[in-house]
């Protein structure tokens, strides 16, 4: 066979149908303006318009491309059904109670929830009693006082959700010098989002052969390097859910993403309902304002100009 020299300057790339939520949809979006403007060119407004909302719902509902390059140091996670993926479905409220109970038992050891407030818990992880009831539990240093002294007193909804560690040296110092992240915005922070830390969650795995493991650390493929200081959190039956769902890792893993993936987005649900409200009243001024241009400009667009010359 004949021998080919191929050039070695940049790690091949290949092209998979893994998508992610970041900013793979670039290629997707080039793609569909190309064709918009290409088809766009001659035709009318009213061929033009309807191409184009074409053209952005295809943007927007078809799956990303994501470029893995070989030298790539960690594995893109699978993209996940999740509930409330889709811009008409919310968030499922039973497993955010539930992974509320998987950070309050397993993760809040470690990471903090500095961007959640008690009152934030309060008609969607639990009732305002209940809220309050867990708040008083735990103290927090408060002052100065009338005498210019610091003081501890119950928390309240308005105060967040207490940290593990007073400071992130003493973080460092508990954990061999690694700083456990905060989780409120975790999800966004990541590419792939809840599917990153589902993916993450679950994917401890033994190393492959030729790995050597530095000093209290483990492997896992979907951590950028491969090899992560946070030992696998998550075992079969850790947590006894409330509602009785049986606790395995997985279960445990989605169930706190999607916790996750609320406290990124309280707003969330929402945020999509009003959208839909929005659409909804535009659809009902639709006709009332198309009615209104033609009855408008219908003198102006009928209208006949004529050049008469004058008789001699």
């Amino acid at each position: 066979l004949n021998s080919v020299s191929l050039p070695i300057s940049q790690p091949p790339t290949f092209v998979v149908s893994t998508p992610s939520r970041s900013s793979e949809t670039q290629n997707n979006t080039t793609m569909y303006a190309r064709f918009g403007a290409a088809f766009a060119r001659g035709l009318s407004p009213k061929v033009v318009v309807p191409a184009v909302a074409l053209g952005t719902g295809l943007v927007l509902l078809s799956p990303p491309i994501t470029k893995v390059e070989a030298s790539a140091d960690a594995v893109a996670p699978p993209r996940w059904p999740w509930s409330h993926r889709q811009p008409w479905e919310s968030f499922d409220h039973a497993s955010i109670r539930r992974g509320y109970q998987v950070y309050k038992q397993v993760c809040s050891t470690c990471h903090s929830l500095s961007g959640i407030a008690y009152r934030n818990l309060v008609d969607q992880v639990l009732t305002e009693k209940e809220a309050k009831a867990e708040a008083a539990d735990q103290e927090i240093e408060d002052g100065p006082d009338d005498e210019g002294e610091m003081f501890d007193r119950p928390r309240k909804l308005t105060d967040a959700l207490p940290s593990p560690y007073p400071n992130d040296e003493t973080a460092r110092a508990v954990n061999n010098g690694a700083l456990p992240p905060d989780l409120t915005l975790m999800v966004q922070a990541r590419v792939g989002g809840e599917d990153y830390v589902y993916s993450l969650l679950t994917g401890y795995r033994a190393p492959p052969a030729g790995v050597v493991l530095g000093e209290n650390l483990y492997w896992n493929p979907y951590f950028a390097g491969g090899q992560i200081a946070m030992t696998a959190p998550l075992s079969d039956g850790q947590v006894e859910y409330e509602d009785g769902t049986e606790a395995t890792v997985s279960q445990m893993a989605k169930d706190v993403s999607t916790f996750l993936a609320w406290t990124a987005q309280p707003e969330h649900d929402d945020r999509k309902l009003t959208g839909w409200q929005v659409w909804a009243l535009l659809l009902l001024m639709a006709g009332p304002a198309y009615y209104y241009k033609k009855l408008k400009w219908s003198a102006l667009k009928t209208r006949q100009i004529k050049y008469l010359t004058k008789k001699k």
